[in-house]
């Protein structure tokens, strides 16, 4: 931690050329380049789901190291304790990381989670699945499923349970096997940005119903639990005509369909000869038994003759529609005097209802990758958090840009 806070000013002051904006040291939180060996500050799960084997490799054709997921078909978990607790609801956060997916993701996970502080007499080496986040970011993809997740973690103030509130319609995950970086910015005003290789792709509200599922506020009211339909409710917007009898000349046996009497048999149909003929050339097999295996028959060919003639062996009329066909009979519909339209239980104030001006986020207390992924070479690198995002152009264009544009 200690080498890679010291790269920090030195990115800083190149970008101050190019930018023209001096960022201050004390924006960044904390940084990650995996320029050097993990093993002592990164702590790999020791639960046994997750066998994957993590390793500092370099990315495919560039001297740049990253944090490697090296085998396909495993669980992978590891996990990264700050130095203090960082909180989310003082100011603008950054969240920034570099993902490579150098065998590409037909399958898997490749998401961070920025976990709050756990229970006490959790350690590092127990981080699993059931590790309480705050936030969870970053690229998922399997069949269907094609997003770069953002869902966070709040408690409910009323009820007391903690629930997960998903993006709606995030930005998919880019298809190619080049370094992508992903950065999620936080701000006081309640907006939230999704960036992807310094391109915004969406912009939405923490407090907007249309952009979380379930939303953050619950709704006002909600539908009564105990309200029950009464029996003599009637929904049907048409019922049959009471009054309708069927006409005297309608015929409910009538067939569908009746032999074409005006059809003539084509000239030269050869009614004697089958359609197929035994083929000459076969012959009985010499083990043929017929008292085990029956009658022995030889295959049977397609007549020739019938490839020359309309057609061979019986003809027939063909069918055609019965013009006095009408089917079952069945009274016309009409207005139901007696609709009262679709029952809805009435609305009752929801229990579960509260105000809010803006989430009250857990702070991170550390940063873990808990995935599952049927690829290898997922290569994670430059994990940032900052509380100014021209914090996160700055690092994006110094040590992202020059190694994507190679």
């Amino acid at each position: 931690m200690e080498r890679s806070r010291k790269l920090i000013p030195q990115l800083l002051l190149i970008a101050c050329f190019v930018f023209q904006i001096c960022a201050s040291y004390d924006d960044v939180m904390f940084y990650e380049p995996f320029d050097e060996s993990f093993e002592g500050k990164w702590i790999v799960s020791e639960k046994d789901y997750y066998q994957g084997v993590w390793k500092l490799s370099k990315s495919e054709g560039h001297d740049d190291y990253g944090l490697l997921v090296s085998e396909k078909a495993k669980g992978y978990a590891i996990v990264k304790e700050l130095d203090s607790v960082f909180s989310l609801n003082d100011g603008t956060v950054v969240l920034q990381f570099e993902v490579r997916l150098q065998n590409g993701l037909e399958c898997g996970g490749a998401y961070l989670k920025n976990l709050r502080p756990q229970e006490v007499g959790w350690k590092p080496k127990d981080f699993d699945n059931e590790s309480p986040y705050s936030i969870m970011f970053g690229p998922d993809k399997c069949g269907s499923t094609n997003k770069v997740h953002f869902i966070f973690k709040l408690k409910n103030p009323k009820s007391g349970e903690s629930v997960e509130h998903h993006l709606k319609h995030p930005p998919s995950v880019p298809s190619d096997k080049f370094s992508h970086v992903y950065t999620a910015i936080l701000k006081p005003d309640n907006e939230l940005k999704i960036i992807i290789d310094g391109e915004e792709k969406k912009k939405v509200n923490f407090l907007s119903a249309e952009d979380f599922e379930p939303a953050l506020i619950p709704p006002k009211t909600i539908p009564d639990p105990d309200d029950r339909k009464p029996e003599d409710w009637d929904e049907r917007a048409k019922i049959p005509d009471p009054d309708a009898v069927k006409p005297d000349d309608w015929d409910e046996d009538a067939p569908m369909e009746i032999e074409d009497k005006d059809a003539v048999k084509p000239e030269g149909w050869l009614d004697d000869e089958p359609e197929e003929i035994d083929d000459p050339d076969a012959l009985k097999p010499g083990e043929w038994d017929e008292e085990e295996d029956g009658e022995w028959e030889p295959p049977k060919n397609d007549n020739p003759k019938c490839e020359l003639a309309p057609g061979c062996g019986e003809w027939k009329r063909p069918m055609k529609r019965n013009p006095a066909y009408k089917g079952k009979w069945h009274a016309p519909l009409i207005d139901n005097p007696n609709y009262k339209g679709i029952w809805k239980p009435q609305e009752i104030p929801n229990p579960a209802y509260f105000e809010l001006e803006k989430p009250d986020f857990e702070p991170i207390a550390a940063i873990g990758i808990e995935i599952w992924t049927m690829q290898d070479g997922i290569l994670f690198d430059k994990i940032l958090i900052a509380s100014d995002e021209k914090v996160a152009d700055i690092y994006r264009e110094t040590t992202w840009k020059p190694k994507f544009e190679v």
